[in-house]
């Protein structure tokens, strides 16, 4: 878990109201942080490959096991306290809060974040993120670096995220109930439809 929050990565626009970040077309990956218009870290390979496998095999149960939706960036999620507005890899919405996303962004903090970490983006992952999504509720946290090959697993309890061990090689979901993966699966990437069938959805 981090220690202390780190600094942003290049702001490129200050005093920018949300509405206006909304509304703007900046031409670049960025994200909204208290009136800051900062640039996002840049897409590799790797991390473009993971985000298409997770978008796959996490939608794919949710479509067979919930009430609810998968959105992916450059969607916005607007959180309170310090106010942001982020642009999470992957992150899953109950059903229950449908009713909060608006036409460009999520009113409310999703209740599944996972964040696949890039070279540039990690200390805002690991950082920044990681504490604002902790105070925003965010319910449950996955970051993955595929560079490091390391996964961890975050759950908010009493406002506060705990690291939660894998078990047997796998991490499992405790806001999809019956969702895991086998940590191993996220470097190798097998075929999306053998995972599925593991998943009992097959």
């Amino acid at each position: 878990m981090p220690s202390s929050p780190v600094p942003y990565p290049s702001v490129i626009a200050r005093n920018v109201s949300y509405d206006e970040y909304l509304a703007r077309d900046f031409e670049r990956r960025v994200e909204w942080v208290a009136g800051d218009v900062i640039e996002m870290g840049d897409i590799t390979y790797d991390h473009a490959l993971l985000v298409k496998w997770l978008l796959r095999v996490l939608a794919g149960f949710v479509e067979a096991n919930y009430r609810g939706l998968v959105l992916l960036a450059p969607f916005n999620m607007k959180l309170p306290g310090r106010p942001s507005g982020r642009c999470p890899d992957l992150m899953f919405i109950a059903e229950s809060e449908r009713g909060r996303i608006r036409e460009k962004d999520l009113d409310w903090p999703a209740d599944l974040v996972i964040e696949v970490v890039s070279p540039t983006s990690g200390p805002t992952d690991r950082g920044a993120k990681f504490y604002e999504y902790e105070a925003g509720g965010v319910r449950e946290y996955w970051l993955l670096d595929p560079q490091r090959q390391s996964a961890e697993l975050y759950v908010l309890v009493d406002g506060r995220y705990r690291a939660v061990a894998p078990i047997d090689g796998r991490y499992a979901s405790v806001v999809l109930d019956g969702f895991w993966l086998d940590v191993a699966w996220l470097w190798d990437l097998p075929p999306v439809r053998e995972v599925e069938a593991a998943l009992g959805l097959r």
